[in-house]
């Protein structure tokens, strides 16, 4: 069984560990500009369904999605499940957890 979401402080710690795992961002452009995790793809949701195919190599890899509260990755993790995306992560909290974690 594949785990479908992962902790803010899970990814921080993988961060830390220098692991540069698949990170996509699906806020807007203005939110990724404020703040943004070092390493992230951003896609913001409203054009992931024309983008799918950006992230058609990565279809069997681990993707760690985040938003800024977990709500719009949640949606995004479905759309990539539809298309036949095996191993989708929602971060739980988005960046506001990701700050706040440890």
């Amino acid at each position: 069984m594949i785990v479908t979401d992962i902790t803010a402080a899970e990814l921080k710690q993988r961060l830390a560990n220098n692991e540069t795992p698949i990170l996509l961002d699906v806020r807007e452009p203005w939110e990724h500009e404020e703040q943004s995790i070092a390493g992230s793809q951003l896609i913001p949701l409203g054009t992931l369904p024309e983008r799918i195919s950006d992230l058609e190599e990565y279809k069997d890899q681990e993707i760690l999605i985040h938003c800024r509260s977990g709500a719009r990755s949640a949606t995004a993790q479905a759309m990539l499940k539809q298309q036949g995306f095996t191993n989708v992560r929602n971060v739980l909290g988005g960046i506001i957890a990701y700050n706040e974690a440890k």
